[in-house]
Formats: structure tokens, sequence, C-alpha cells
């Protein structure tokens, strides 16, 4: 079964301006909101402690709450983990009690109003070991983005290297952006998700990218702008396929997955939307704007030997 037909004949291009403005709001928007709101980080980056805590009924969020500032703890994110009567505490780093008892602490409070609460799990991060892992996470992003740059540049041309890295910054700043704006929670596994989303979008605008260059020395009529659109229409239903089936897989594990993986999950869920944009509408027409052409694709003639001797 296919999705579109092969001779599909979209001109994608026509909308190239109509994309760049969307683009540039996108990113502006998502920088201001960094700026301005900032991510709401989880502890890895933090530091804090994490408490998941079991009831054999129901959990009351808000008297928990209440339990917590009874013993001044502060800025706590309390909510259910998987089930209503399973409850996660996030606490920022607690200058009044030693990390070691905290967990005690907690326990005791929570069992104060006659309830029967277990311990199920606990965790530490210190707010070193946050900012380590924060510096270290945006250094393994400009790293990839580095090295995606130099090959692309080697296997194809330096435009369609300057096109590629624009359509993945692009699609990072945007993810970005959108947890900003959200305040969904940003930990590592979003992290992790942002660079599978270099990954995959990378793959969608090389397969893009080598369809033009295989146009460029076969199609002998057109323009530039021909070329790409012909390129754009043939890896559609390919393009369409890869990310449809991917989503699939994303939304079962947003909805089953369970609370561990749900920002991870969202993450690359905008990422595939992004993504597929971006390999259409950023990377290609980022490349024609450099004024790519079919000469850059050609390789370089080679000299015969002798041929400075042949008589005219």
């Amino acid at each position: 079964m296919q999705i579109l037909n092969k001779e599909t004949n979209i001109d994608f291009l026509k909308l190239r301006k109509f994309a760049m403005v969307l683009s540039i709001l996108l990113i502006v928007g998502s920088i201001t909101s960094f700026f301005t709101k900032g991510l709401n980080y989880g502890l890895d980056f933090t530091g804090g402690t994490l408490i998941e805590v079991g009831y054999e009924q129901d959990a009351d969020i808000p008297k928990i709450h209440d339990q917590l500032e009874a013993i001044d703890i502060n800025g706590a994110v309390v909510q259910n983990f998987g089930s209503a009567k399973i409850v996660q505490i996030r606490m920022p780093q607690q200058d009044h009690i030693e990390n070691a008892k905290v967990g005690d602490e907690v326990l005791a409070a929570l069992r104060s109003g006659g309830e029967t609460v277990t311990k199920r799990d606990q965790s530490f991060v210190g707010p070193v070991i946050g900012e380590e892992l924060k510096e270290k996470g945006g250094l393994a992003m400009i790293v990839a983005l580095i090295c995606i740059m130099i090959y692309v540049a080697l296997r194809f041309e330096w435009k369609f290297s300057v096109g590629s890295v624009i359509a993945l910054a692009h699609d990072v700043i945007i993810i970005i952006g959108f947890f900003s704006i959200t305040a969904v929670e940003f930990d590592l596994t979003v992290l992790a998700a942002l660079l599978a989303v270099i990954g995959y979008s990378l793959n969608d605008t090389i397969v893009v990218f080598d369809r033009i260059r295989e146009n460029f020395l076969r199609m002998r009529k057109g323009t530039s702008e021909d070329v790409v659109n012909t390129s754009l229409n043939q890896t559609l239903s390919r393009t369409l396929m890869t990310s449809i089936t991917t989503l699939l897989v994303l939304l079962a594990l947003f909805f089953y997955g369970g609370q561990t993986i749900h920002s991870f999950a969202e993450a690359l869920i905008v990422g595939v939307f992004i993504g597929t944009y971006s390999s259409i509408y950023v990377a290609s027409p980022v490349a024609l704007l450099l004024g790519v052409k079919k000469e850059d694709l050609m390789p370089p003639e080679v000299e015969k030997e002798g041929e400075e001797f042949d008589m005219p």
C-alpha cells in the first residue's frame, strides 16, 4: 500500500518564503522563551533528591504538599507516578536537612497522618554533578553538529553542509523552545532525545540530498529549483512512511511507556514533526539560497597525460 503515488508533482519551493518566515518566528519565539522563562530543569541538572513512595489507598497530593511544608520542605514537586497509589517527590537540595536523612524525614512526615506509606526508591544528585551534566550535554550537541557539517561537506558539497547544519540547529532550538514554553521537565532523557532527533533529521536530509545530487547529474534540462522540487517529490513517500511509522512507536511510548520516559517520548514526537518539516523546507532551500548548482557536484576534470602536446 502506498500513501502517495510515486509521480507526485508538488511545488514545495513555492512555499519556501512562507516557510522561512514561519521558521524565523518559531526560532525567535523559542529563543525569547528560553532567555525569559528558561527551562524546567529536572534533578539531573539542578541537583536534589527524588523519592518514590507507595500508599495503600489513592494518595492525596494536596495533603502531601502540606505535610512537606510542615517540615520546612519547600519547592517540592509532587505527582502520581504510573498509579494513583504511587507518588514521586522531587525536592531541591535542603540546607536544613542532611542529604542522608532527607528520605527518613519525608517518610516520617507522610506517616504523620496515620497512612501506611512505604519508600520504593530514593536517589540524590549533587548540584555540582548537575552543572557538569548540563555543560557536557551542551558540548555533546555542539560536537555532533560540527562532525555532521564536516561529514556532509566531504560527502556532498559545503553548501549542502551548511544547509543540513542550519536545519539541525533549527530543530534543536524549536524543541528547546517547546520545553521552555510548556514548562515540561527537561532532564537527561530529553537531552538524549535531542541527540536522537539530530540523527533522525539528518537521515531524512541526507536521503533528500542524495537524490538531489543524482538528479543534478541526470537531468539535463531544468533549473536548480526544478531539480530540488523533483527530488523532494521522489523522496516524499519514503519520508512520510518513515515519519508515520516512527510516530506510531513514539505515541505508544508516550501513552503506555510510563512517567519515566514521558518527556523523552514527547521530545521525540515534536522532533519527528519538526525534522520532517526542516528536511523539506529548511535544508534544501538554504542550499539553493547559497547558490548550489550542477557544476558544484561534478567531479573535477582530470587532464589526460600528454594532452598538452596534442596538435590542433
